[in-house]
């Protein structure tokens, strides 16, 4: 029998051979599309400049992928990561359709090249559209008001992440830490920090930063310490870097080589950052000498780690370090940059290189590009007050434009140096410009007073305290600390009242004044034993001996073994006296004595002073 086909087969079969066909066409331009970006994703994350990124740019282009969301958002990436937003904010206005990434991209770009302003106007106008933000958007824009340190937009930012839902959100909290500790409110970081369900190292070491930053290293430390035993991770180099800065400003040395311990055992010792922060730690911990063989140990410095070691040299009076190794630093073709400049200057201001400071100055712009601020001039000043030539650096202050803090910093040390030689018209009229422009202003009267009564003049010394009591302004309390067994002993000056060892301190005080007047010793400008000024630091009224590094060192000599060196930090400027009786008591205990002062170090060894008195 002969078998009859359906017509309606052949129709079907074609239909269906063409529907394959077209599947498979459809297949197959998939797979060559998504190869195709993978190809170009990989040779846009490997772009080292603007020519490569360039050329794949155009092959972006020819291979018909310029309207893919995806492909132009990490050509964005590309040219953002080479520094190139004008390229990038173009791209973006030519996209037909943008998403979150494309959004958050140019955001994290603006800010990143220090424009945080434009990520914000970018965030408005993203606001305008459907594309809604994510955890990383908000987290870029908290970034934005760090970097601006503005607390208000800050707030309002916070305010979307929670009604958002992200109020739980590890990356978005942890960069609301970081914000509230660099708009200085730490307990609003804290109350974050402590809410967060789960923490990260990234959260942690935010925390730790937060602290460390704000004056409050003994609870970095304890933060850090406790990171440490929850064993939940490792330190990362942010963190170990955070830590290192608190053991610094608190001058805690052995809480500083603990730290270094962990570095060691991590294997972080070769990243230049925490090298330039131990640098940095052991130097404002007493120990530039440990300072120097961290510094050696490093391969091939950078700038940082040759900045850090110039400026611990400086604080020392080690004028003469500080300037070979900036030699050093030059000779091997690494540019100084503006710190690099304030180490030096500093170094000079402080070994009474005047003519050797004055040379790098007149160098910073032409030779080495750098252009001198408030903070160089400042050096400058002060190295010239030193050796006496005030009206140099009053010049100087009158003729340069410096404003705000360079303004305060600028004429605060032009006052200091003119009450030191007894000028006090210059004291007068720098007293008065800190005044009105609201700055210093405890300093600048207590300071002018003590010009006056330096001069004999009695009269105005006392109407300018007397007027200090009546607006209300008081000189921050003079105070010091030891550290003894990784505990720290805090004084006041004029204040036993807390020790249970005051009578026995009080005692060896006596003993060793004793001593040092059979050397000679009265003390300042003759009063043997009393301060008729207070030289910047203490009130009028108090014993010497009561200044507050004077009971840190009776503690210190009392609770260390014998031949030990004694480390004190000071608040505050080293008074003329304390120094001349520093340099006394370390010949007659046989002791070496460090001093770290708001400004400087110094050592006392043998009735001499590493500062040479300058």
């Amino acid at each position: 029998m002969k078998q009859v086909m359906n017509p309606n087969l052949g129709t079907s079969l074609s239909f269906y051979s063409s529907t394959s066909l077209s599947r498979q066409h459809k297949l197959s331009l998939f797979h060559f599309h998504t190869n195709t970006k993978a190809h170009f994703v990989t040779k846009l994350q490997t772009c080292k400049d603007l020519a490569s990124a360039t050329s794949t740019h155009s092959n972006v282009v020819k291979s018909g992928l310029s309207n893919d969301t995806f492909a132009t958002n990490h050509l964005i990436n590309c040219y953002l990561r080479l520094f190139r937003i004008d390229h990038a904010q173009k791209l973006f206005d030519e996209m037909p359709q943008r998403n979150v990434v494309s959004w958050t991209s140019l955001m994290a770009g603006y800010v990143s090249q220090g424009q945080p302003n434009m990520a914000l106007c970018l965030f408005h106008q993203m606001q305008g559209t459907l594309v809604l933000p994510n955890e990383f958007t908000f987290a870029t824009l908290i970034n934005t008001c760090s970097v601006l340190a503005n607390l208000e937009i800050g707030r309002r930012i916070h305010a979307l992440v929670e009604v958002s839902g992200f109020g739980s959100s590890l990356v978005p909290c942890s960069s609301l830490i970081d914000m509230y500790g660099k708009c200085n409110h730490v307990d609003e970081a804290w109350l974050i920090f402590d809410s967060m369900c789960t923490r990260n190292v990234v959260s942690w070491t935010s925390m730790i930063t937060t602290y460390s930053q704000n004056a409050q290293g003994h609870r970095a430390l304890q933060l850090f310490k406790e990171f440490n035993h929850s064993r939940l991770n490792k330190p990362n180099h942010f963190m170990l870097c955070s830590a290192i800065s608190a053991c610094a400003s608190l001058g805690s040395l052995g809480s500083g080589k603990i730290t270094h311990g962990v570095v060691i055992r991590l294997g972080h010792e070769a990243s230049d950052v925490i090298a330039s922060a131990l640098v940095d730690m052991y130097a404002k911990c007493g120990c530039v000498n440990y300072s120097a063989k961290v510094f050696r140990r490093i391969p091939n410095p950078s700038v940082i780690p040759y900045t850090s070691m110039i400026v611990g040299a400086a604080k020392y009076g080690l004028g003469t370090l500080s300037l070979q190794l900036f030699q050093e630093m030059v000779g091997r073709r690494i540019k100084p940059n503006d710190i690099t400049f304030i180490g030096v200057l500093h170094a000079c201001s402080h070994s009474g290189l005047v003519d050797k400071g004055l040379e790098l100055l007149n160098s910073m712009n032409g030779k080495y590009g750098v252009t001198p601020d408030a903070k160089h001039y400042t050096c400058i000043a002060d190295m010239l007050g030193r050796v006496g030539r005030i009206e140099e650096a009053y010049q100087l202050a009158k003729s340069v434009q410096v404003e705000g803090d360079g303004y305060a910093m600028l004429w605060g040390t032009l006052l200091s140096a003119s009450r030191l030689y007894g000028r006090v018209d210059i004291a007068l009229e720098a007293s008065n410009r800190l005044i009105e422009s609201n700055q210093q202003v405890s300093g600048a009267y207590v300071t002018l007073s003590n010009a006056y009564a330096l001069a004999g003049d009695w009269e105005n010394a006392h109407n300018l305290r007397s007027e200090m009591k009546h607006t209300g302004v008081y000189k921050e309390p003079g105070s010091s600390w030891i550290e003894i067994k990784e505990s720290t002993y805090l004084f006041h000056a004029g204040d036993i009242s807390k020790c249970t060892q005051g009578r026995e301190m009080l005692s060896l005080l006596r003993e060793l004044e004793e001593r040092m007047k059979e050397r000679g010793y009265v003390g300042v400008g003759g009063t043997a034993g009393l301060v008729f000024v207070d030289v910047e630091e203490e009130a009028k009224e108090e014993i010497v001996s009561l200044h507050s590094e004077k009971l840190a060192l009776a503690f210190g000599l009392i609770n260390t073994p014998k031949g030990a060196t004694i480390r004190i930090m000071k608040n505050l400027r080293m008074c003329r006296d304390c120094h001349e009786a520093f340099k006394l008591i370390s010949d007659i205990v046989d002791r070496e004595l460090v001093v770290r002062d708001v400004n400087r170090f110094h050592r006392f060894k043998n009735a001499l002073c590493t500062c040479g008195d300058f």
